[in-house]
């Protein structure tokens, strides 16, 4: 019956299915973070892969709506049976839509009362100075990105790792900078490298933010590793192009896609006993050549 229905040209009508199954099959995606970024384009592929995977479409939801109109009127337009939500926005319109009877699933960021998807950011930057440490630095430095959850987990880990590792941090080795801005994380790198005791070693909050840090330390005519030593995060696939290339620490991306997206479908299709949760997702040092073994 069905063959003979497609060979005589007649397809469901989604309308009517949608009204029939009370679903649309369609996840509404809401990022606030640029998606050139490497890291955020694989996070979206998953999301995109999973989706496919489980017969669902993705709605792309415009993060510009005017003040008339809230995320959820956007959603509720769109027929979005949930939304995957990536990163920390504070319109109200978010808290409108996360509050909601539509199911949400965020990322990198936790709302009340829904499932989230994280990096592992302390552990992360734990796992940073233990590798650093183990080469012989104690002079580590911290460019941290804008203040977030993100970002107080990273500087919490951090601590934690100088902590465990026994190793003292100076106010000054710890500088606020912004997440993918070159030219803040080169003014960062300025003022850690006038520090009267220069830090051996500079975490960057991101991969890109490296290659400003880079740009100021080649013009005070320094070279990396030879005199001081730099750690990126991301693990985007331009590091690995980089010569030498960089130090990074990898966040896996696919797995942070797919689960959210996993998530979602598991609360729209069965709301009875769905039960919200924050799932961490680890990731790894990735070893490269911009530290330098100091146990040498």
């Amino acid at each position: 019956m069905r063959r003979t229905a497609q060979d005589m040209g007649y397809f469901p009508n989604a309308a009517a299915r949608t009204l029939r199954m009370n679903r649309s099959s369609n996840i509404g995606v809401l990022f606030k973070n640029r998606l050139a970024h490497e890291y955020f384009g694989e996070v979206l592929e998953a999301i995109w892969e999973e989706a496919e995977f489980h017969h669902y479409d993705i709605t792309f939801l415009s993060n510009h709506v005017d003040e008339a109109t809230s995320y959820y009127e956007h959603a509720k337009r769109r027929q979005c049976d949930g939304v995957v939500v990536q990163g920390d926005f504070e319109q109200s319109s978010v808290q409108r839509l996360v509050e909601s009877e539509i199911p949400v699933v965020s990322i990198d960021h936790v709302y009340n009362g829904r499932t989230a998807i994280l990096s592992d950011n302390v552990v992360s930057t734990q796992e940073i100075v233990r590798y650093l440490h183990g080469l012989g630095h104690t002079r580590i430095a911290f460019i941290h990105g804008e203040n977030g959850n993100v970002t107080r987990q990273r500087v919490a880990g951090f601590y934690r790792g100088c902590r465990e590792c026994g190793i003292e941090v100076p106010n000054e080795y710890v500088v606020a900078g912004q997440y993918h801005k070159t030219e803040v994380a080169r003014e960062a790198t300025r003022q850690l490298l006038a520090c009267k005791e220069r830090p051996t070693c500079i975490l960057y909050p991101d991969d890109v933010s490296y290659l400003g840090g880079l740009a100021e330390i080649e013009n005070q005519g320094l070279s990396v590793p030879e005199d001081i030593s730099c750690v990126g995060f991301d693990g985007i696939l331009m590091c690995r192009y980089l010569r030498p290339n960089l130090t990074t620490f990898q966040q896996n991306a696919q797995e942070i896609g797919r689960k959210a997206t996993a998530q979602l479908i598991s609360a729209i299709e069965n709301p009875k006993y769905y039960v919200s949760q924050v799932i961490s997702v680890s990731g790894q040092v990735q070893p490269g050549g911009t530290v330098k073994d100091l146990t040498k």
